[in-house]
């Protein structure tokens, strides 16, 4: 099936799954450290809520998890504001023009860091064609497979530089997607760094007017090897979650043609 977006031409048949699944078991994926998530029957006295257990004629689970550290998940500036924000309310818009780079992050004293430097050569050397990137996918490297089920807690994983939170934000990346369980050090006391400087929040306790209100980051993705760096059209899904972060799907398409 095809389907054409600003005169560009994708096949909706071909969809490129770069989320990763929840699970209830020792695969899942877990930062912030925590435990995995809880996926069961409800239970009522003697009954349970499971079709194979030959007392319910259906499934019917509670499911316990955090969207921040159980996977794929899209997250608004509420992350750190004082006043309530909702992904629910600041994601209105789900197509999207995106550009995938790959980076392997640099050694800095005892952290590996994406650079500014690195996220500028990245994205000139990209294959364009001619879009307005509205999101930006980072690869990092190595791109092992574990990244799917990676326990990330006190592991200090690579992060994004501030500088180069702010080269993003000024190149009007509206959405930014990473590999990562966050743009930020697992330990920075706090300060946020990268997610302030794309987000231009300056006071997190009074909102400045000029703060990105729409813009969202996306981590915990998984795009494997055969997807090669260059333009798509991103397809952003979230669950409608009142919160500042809901578990995400986000999809590319290869992007085949133009069409007028």
């Amino acid at each position: 099936m095809l389907a054409k977006i600003n005169n560009f031409e994708i096949d909706l048949s071909k969809p490129i799954d770069i989320s990763i699944p929840l699970t209830n078991t020792d695969e899942n994926p877990i930062a912030w450290y925590i435990e995995k998530p809880t996926i069961e029957p409800v239970v009522f006295g003697d009954w349970i809520g499971k079709v194979s257990e030959g007392k319910s004629s259906t499934n019917f689970n509670n499911i316990f998890f955090n969207p921040h550290g159980h996977g794929t998940h899209t997250e608004c500036l509420g992350h750190i504001t004082t006043d309530f924000y909702s992904i629910n309310q600041s994601l209105t818009q789900f197509f999207f023009s995106a550009k995938l780079i790959t980076i392997e992050p640099e050694t800095i004293g005892e952290d590996l860091v994406i650079t500014k430097e690195q996220v500028q050569k990245a994205m000139s050397l990209s294959t364009s064609l001619h879009l307005t990137t509205e999101a930006l996918i980072i690869r990092t490297l190595p791109n092992q497979k574990d990244k799917k089920s990676r326990k990330y807690s006190n592991t200090n994983p690579p992060y994004l530089a501030e500088d180069a939170a702010v080269f993003i934000r000024e190149s009007e990346i509206q959405h930014l997607l990473i590999d990562l369980p966050s743009v930020d050090r697992e330990h920075d006391e706090g300060k946020l760094l990268a997610h302030k400087a794309f987000w231009n929040v300056k006071d997190t306790l009074h909102l400045n007017p000029d703060a990105r209100l729409k813009a969202t980051i996306t981590e915990m993705i998984y795009v494997s090897d055969e997807v090669k760096d260059g333009d798509y059209i991103l397809n952003l899904q979230i669950a409608s979650f009142e919160n500042d972060a809901s578990p995400s799907k986000p999809i590319l398409f290869q992007i085949s043609g133009f069409r007028l």
